[in-house]
């Protein structure tokens, strides 16, 4: 085959993980303001400062007040975990997966909480038929797949005449796409993700409806501490000013401040959603010119704009892995395999935080690395 020879530029940052992901622009652990580190997250300044996070991510996402947020442990599996242990039982379930975090939901639900729930699945890089959901179910989906790069169009499919309780696990969705909040009950997010914060904390997003379950409703199982948001039958309204359940790391929330003030300074949601769009377009523009590259979610209108899936024709495991690890060894692209339990390919951050030079800069690398991996196996 044709000898490729080695990109002289290389991307300005390389980072493409989809989790934890790339700071933002500008980013430097020495911009953080410090005052509140080895102070009590109890302190009239700790208070303060994490219901000032709370609020920017309310400007930001444009919530209604009727919405509550919390700053929670575990990251978006915490929070996720958090809503089903308190609030799943009352009514029938369905559930809906097409990725690695969809199917950890329905084990949640099945074998850990022993409930029975409809579920609608389809395979990696597709999505279930979603005019099959009966909204007289609580409903859990993931709106984003960041294992396997599809996602829900919209929110169109959402009944807002629903009976049950519409539970979003939207860890890759939020700040990336325009998020009909009058249509979800409770989603769950981490900073990690297209803030490019810091991974183990998540944010649970409660709407009204969602606030009456956990009032009206005790589950049959036990609940943790750090899964309890009630207090004698009424929500722990604390929990949503900043008086969290467990103690925050809060140069961690300090990290999260930095990323929506940058936020705020892009245009906010707008801003973010559509940088995390100019830079899914230009990767699509390297995969539409090489006719060895695909997308994982072949209909754009479900193709996430942030986790992007990547097949790669004739790879196998090994051969991802290989083309990985020389894109790493130069520095030219970190963590771009993809997910282990995902088909065999690559997975791209495009996400906010990335800038769409560096993607486009990408290109070259992958025809690199591509043809040093296949001249390598070959030779084996």
């Amino acid at each position: 085959m044709t000898e490729v020879i080695k990109p002289g530029v290389k991307p300005a940052r390389p980072y493409f993980s989809s989790g934890p992901c790339a700071k933002p622009p500008g980013y430097s652990p020495e911009k953080l303001a410090t005052q509140v580190l080895g102070r009590s997250h109890r302190s009239k300044l700790g208070k303060t400062r994490l219901a000032y996070c709370i609020d920017l991510m309310r400007e930001l996402l444009g919530l209604p007040e009727t919405h509550r947020i919390g700053i929670v442990p575990g990251s978006d599996t915490g929070a996720f975990e958090m809503a089903m242990w308190t609030m799943l039982g009352a009514r029938p379930v369905t559930a809906l997966a097409w990725e690695s975090f969809g199917e950890g939901w329905i084990t949640d639900i099945a074998k850990q909480l022993k409930l029975d729930p409809t579920t609608l699945r389809a395979d990696y890089g597709q999505l279930p038929d979603l005019t099959q959901v009966d909204w007289s179910n609580d409903v859990l989906f993931t709106w984003n797949g960041t294992t396997s790069g599809a996602r829900v169009p919209n929110g169109d499919w959402i009944a807002a005449d629903r009976e049950g309780l519409c539970f979003a696990d939207a860890t890759s969705a939020v700040f990336a796409y325009d998020i009909p909040w009058d249509k979800i009950d409770v989603a769950t997010f981490s900073w990690q993700k297209v803030l490019g914060g810091e991974g183990a904390h998540g944010v649970l997003i409660l709407g009204p409806r969602a606030v009456e379950r956990l009032e009206s409703y005790t589950p049959a199982w036990p609940l943790p501490k750090v899964f309890r948001l009630t207090k004698g039958g009424k929500l722990n309204e604390g929990i949503f000013k900043g008086e969290t359940i467990n103690t925050p790391s809060m140069l961690a929330v300090e990290d999260a401040i930095f990323a929506l003030e940058w936020s705020r300074s892009v245009g906010g949601t707008e801003g973010l959603i559509a940088r995390a769009q100019a830079n899914a377009d230009a990767l699509d523009a390297i995969v539409s010119a090489r006719p060895w590259l695909g997308h994982l979610a072949a209909d754009p209108a479900s193709r996430s704009i942030t986790s992007v899936c990547l097949t790669v024709e004739g790879a196998d495991a090994a051969f991802i892995k290989k083309m990985a690890s020389l894109l790493e060894a130069e520095d030219a692209a970190y963590d771009v395999a993809g997910y282990r339990d995902a088909p065999p390919g690559l997975r791209i951050w495009c996400g906010a935080t990335v800038d769409a030079v560096d993607v486009a800069t990408l290109g070259p690398w992958l025809d690199w690395a591509y043809a040093e991996t296949k001249a390598a196996l070959t030779a084996a």
